[in-house]
C-alpha cells in the first residue's frame, strides 16, 4: 500500500465531487469510528442517505461501506452531535490549495463550520459563528497557532505559495533561490503541492527532477508553469478520471483523480471507477484491512522477542569465541612453561634467592632488568614483577603470562592448566545456552511466519468480506413496495397513506400509468413506463399488484375489480362540502378496467451478481420471468407459512445455496406477503 496522505490535488478533486453530492443536505447523525475518523450520517431530499467519512489526516470519501460503530460514542463525537444533529450542509470548499476542508453548517439557531485539516497528524475542528473554537478532536499549543477551546480560530499557516495565485515570474524568482537543490524538491516545497505531483508537472515538462534549481533556464520555468497549470485545469475543468493504481503484482499502489504519467509503462495498471469518491472509499477499504493485519502482528510481541533473542545469540556467540580462544590460549601457556622449564626456575629462584639473602624487591627487579638488557638467560624473558601478589609477568615465544615465585615451575603450569580445563566447562554452558537460543528464536521465527501467513489470510479473508459489507445504494423505489414486470417496466406501490400521497405527487410522470382497486383501502400502484409502449402482459401484472396490496387479500375476497388512469386524472380538490383524505385522490374522466382480478403474489429467489441468494416478490408471472424457483401464495390462514415457504424454496435450489436460505430470517417473507397472511398453494 503506498498512498499514506491526501494531496492537495486529492483535495481539490473530492471537494468538487463533494459540492455536488452532500451540499444542501442534512447531518442526521455523527458517528466517531476511532480517535482519528468520524462518519457523518446526511440526508437530502429524495435521496438515499449519504455517509461521509472525515479521517484526520488521511482521508474524505463518501463511503458505501458498513462501518462498525462504537456502543459508547467518545465525548467529541457527543460534542459533534450537540452542534451538528439535524443542521443543514451548506457549503464545503477546499481552503488555499491546502490539505485543509471547511464544511459550513447551519441551524434556526447559529451556524458554525468544520474543519478537516489533512496534513501531519491531522485534526478536526468545530468553529462557532463568533469564530471561537467550539471543540476539537486534539487540542494543542503550537509556536504559530493555538487549538484551544474557546480561543479564535487560525488557520495552519502555509509552508508554501497557493499555485493557483502564483505567476510565472514569482515561480522563476521563487525555484532559482533554492539554489543547488535538485528541482523536484524545490518545485514541492515551494508550492507544498507534494513530491508526487511536483515530479508529475516536471515529467509534462520534460526536465531531469534531478536538475539543480539554479540551473534552469526561463524556458525550462516556464515549461514546468505549463506543466503545473495543466494539472490545476485538470483537477478543477476538465472531466476527471478517477483510478487506482495497482503493480506488477495486484498491491493497490495508489488513487488519483485523473491519469498521471508516472504510472505509465508495464510496471502499473490502472483500474477505473466513475467517481473519485468511489475510488478513495475503494481504496482506503482495502487498505485499512491490510494495516488492521499488520498491526495485529505487531501487538503480538513476536518481532520484539525476535529482535531479543538476536541480541542475546550475539552475546552468546562473542563469548564463545572468547572462551574458547582462553581455554586454548592456558592450554599453550602450560606447553610453554614445560618447554622452557628449567630457564623459568631459574628466573623464579633468582627472586627467591635474593630475597632470601635480605635484599629489597627494588634491587633485585633493577638487576634483573639489567641482565635482561644484557640479553642474559633467564632475564630476557622478564617483564614486570608485583610486590604485593609476588607475581613475575613475563613473556615466551611472544606470549604474555604471569608466574607465581612462591610455588614450583610445574606447579605453575597444572594452574594454567587447570584453568583451561575449567575454561572448557563453562564454554560447555555457554554451548548449550546458545543452542538454546538458537532453538527459541526458530520457534518464534516459525511464529511469526505462521502469524504472517494468517495475517495475509485474514487479510484475504476480510477483503473478501468487503462485498458483503459494501452497502448497495438504495434508489429511490425502494421506499415502496416495487417489482419489475415480466417485459422489464419498474412498478412502483404505496405502502400507506403517506408513501401513497408522495407516490403520486412526486414520482407520478405524465406518461406513467397509475392502478388502484376499486375497493376502500387499497395502494396506488404506477407503472413506470419512461415513454415506451406498454404491452398487456405487463398491464395484467400491475393489476394483480393493485388487487393483492389491496384490503381485499385481508378479507380473504378471491378477486377484485382493478382501474388504471393516467396521473392527470388525480386531484387533490374535492367538490365542495367533501374532503379528500391523506392518501387518497379525485379522480375524472374514463377508467380502463380489469374485472374479477385473482387475488395472488409470488415469492421467489434470485441469486444476485455475488452469488448470494435474495427473495423477491410480485405477480406471479413477473416472479416466473425471473426465476423458477418461486411459490404462489393465496389468501387464507395457513399455520407457520413463512417456515414452509422457507423450506419448499430451499429444497429447489442446490445445496450450496439451500442451507443459506434456511437461515434467512423469516421477516424477509413477511415483508412479501399482503398483511403477512396467506396460504401457500400445494402446486406450483
Amino acid at each position: 500500500m503506498g498512498k499514506r496522505e491526501f494531496t492537495s490535488f486529492d483535495v481539490a478533486a473530492v471537494v468538487r465531487e463533494l459540492r455536488e453530492s452532500v451540499t444542501s443536505s442534512r447531518v442526521n447523525n455523527v458517528y466517531q469510528l476511532d480517535g482519528k475518523t468520524v462518519l457523518l450520517k446526511l440526508y437530502k431530499s429524495d435521496q438515499p442517505a449519504l455517509h461521509l467519512i472525515l479521517g484526520a489526516g488521511r482521508r474524505l470519501h463518501l463511503t458505501s461501506y458498513a462501518m462498525e460503530k462504537p456502543e459508547t460514542p467518545p465525548a467529541f463525537c457527543m460534542a459533534l452531535r450537540k452542534y451538528l444533529r439535524n443542521a443543514w450542509l451548506t457549503d464545503l470548499v477546499q481552503h488555499e490549495f491546502e490539505r485543509t476542508v471547511v464544511f459550513s453548517f447551519k441551524t434556526k439557531a447559529s451556524e458554525s463550520r468544520l474543519v478537516l485539516e489533512l496534513f501531519g497528524d491531522g485534526n478536526i475542528i468545530l468553529v462557532g459563528e463568533d469564530k471561537r473554537i467550539l471543540q476539537a478532536l486534539g487540542y494543542r499549543r503550537m509556536r504559530d497557532r493555538n487549538v484551544l477551546r474557546g480561543e479564535s480560530f487560525s488557520f495552519a499557516p502555509s509552508i508554501g505559495k497557493n499555485p493557483l495565485k502564483t505567476s510565472e515570474e514569482e515561480m522563476f524568482d521563487g525555484l532559482k533561490s533554492f539554489g543547488s537543490v535538485e528541482i523536484v524538491r524545490a518545485v514541492a516545497r515551494f508550492l507544498s503541492i507534494g513530491g508526487a505531483y511536483a515530479e508529475e508537472s516536471l515529467l509534462r515538462a520534460r526536465i531531469d527532477k534531478t536538475k539543480p534549481s539554479n540551473m534552469l533556464s526561463e524556458n525550462e520555468v516556464n515549461a514546468v508553469f505549463s506543466g503545473l497549470r495543466d494539472l490545476i485545469s485538470q483537477v478543477f475543468d476538465k472531466p476527471l478520471e478517477p483510478s487506482i493504481v495497482l503493480d506488477g503484482a495486484g498491491s493497490f499502489v495508489d488513487v488519483v483523480p485523473f491519469k498521471l504519467r508516472r504510472y505509465e509503462g508495464d510496471n502499473f495498471r490502472l483500474q477505473s471507477y466513475s467517481s473519485f469518491n468511489e475510488a478513495l472509499d475503494e481504496f482506503y477499504a482495502r487498505t485499512v484491512v491490510a494495516e488492521k493485519a499488520a498491526a495485529n502482528l505487531e501487538d503480538t510481541g513476536l518481532r520484539r522477542e525476535a529482535e531479543r533473542l538476536k541480541r542475546v545469540i550475539a552475546d552468546q556467540e562473542r563469548v564463545l569465541v572468547e572462551t574458547e580462544g582462553k581455554a586454548e590460549e592456558d592450554k599453550h601457556i602450560g606447553d610453554v612453561i614445560y618447554a622452557h622449564g628449567n630457564e623459568l626456575q631459574l628466573l623464579l629462584d633468582r627472586f627467591l634467592t635474593n630475597k632470601q639473602s635480605g635484599r629489597d624487591w627494588k634491587n633485585i627487579v633493577s638487576e634483573v632488568q639489567a641482565e635482561k638488557k644484557a640479553g642474559v638467560i633467564p632475564s630476557m624473558f622478564f617483564e614486570s614483577f608485583d610486590t604485593k601478589s609476588l607475581l613475575t609477568s613475563v613473556c615466551v615465544e611472544g606470549l604474555p603470562f604471569s608466574l607465581d615465585i612462591r610455588v614450583t615451575i610445574f606447579e605453575n603450569a597444572a594452574r594454567f592448566y587447570e584453568r583451561g580445563k575449567r575454561t572448557k566447562q563453562r564454554l560447555a554452558g555457554v554451548k548449550t545456552a546458545l543452542e538454546d537460543s538458537r532453538r527459541k528464536l526458530t520457534e518464534v521465527e516459525t511464529k511469526i511466519c505462521k502469524a504472517e501467513a494468517g495475517k495475509i489470510s485474514e487479510a484475504t479473508e476480510e477483503t473478501g468480506k468487503l462485498s458483503k459489507l459494501k452497502v448497495k445504494r438504495k434508489e429511490w423505489f425502494e421506499k415502496f413496495r416495487w417489482f419489475v414486470s415480466s417485459e422489464g417496466f419498474l412498478v412502483v406501490a404505496g405502502k400507506d397513506a403517506t408513501s401513497n400521497e408522495v407516490l403520486i405527487k412526486k414520482y407520478a410522470r405524465p406518461d406513467d400509468i397509475v392502478f388502484h382497486a376499486d375497493i376502500v383501502g387499497a395502494p396506488f400502484v404506477v407503472v413506470k413506463t419512461e415513454g415506451k409502449h406498454v404491452g398487456d402482459q405487463v398491464l395484467r401484472e400491475a393489476a394483480e399488484y393493485a388487487a393483492a396490496y389491496s384490503r381485499g387479500w385481508k378479507e380473504g375476497f378471491g378477486s377484485v375489480d382493478v382501474y388504471w388512469i393516467k396521473p392527470e386524472q388525480l386531484s387533490k380538490t374535492a367538490p365542495s362540502g367533501e374532503y379528500v383524505a391523506h392518501g387518497a385522490f379525485m379522480v375524472s374522466g374514463k377508467r380502463e378496467w380489469f374485472r374479477s382480478v385473482a387475488l395472488r403474489v409470488a415469492v421467489g429467489i434470485v441469486i444476485s451478481e455475488n452469488g448470494e441468494p435474495e427473495f423477491f416478490g410480485g405477480p406471479v408471472e413477473a416472479v416466473k420471468a425471473r426465476s423458477n424457483v418461486y411459490v404462489p401464495i393465496v389468501p387464507g390462514v395457513e399455520k407457520d407459512l413463512f417456515s414452509r415457504v422457507l423450506a419448499v424454496l430451499a429444497g429447489r435450489v442446490s445445496k450450496e445455496h439451500s442451507g443459506k436460505i434456511r437461515k434467512f430470517p423469516v421477516g424477509r417473507i413477511r415483508e412479501i406477503i399482503p398483511y403477512g397472511i396467506g396460504r401457500m398453494l400445494e402446486k406450483s
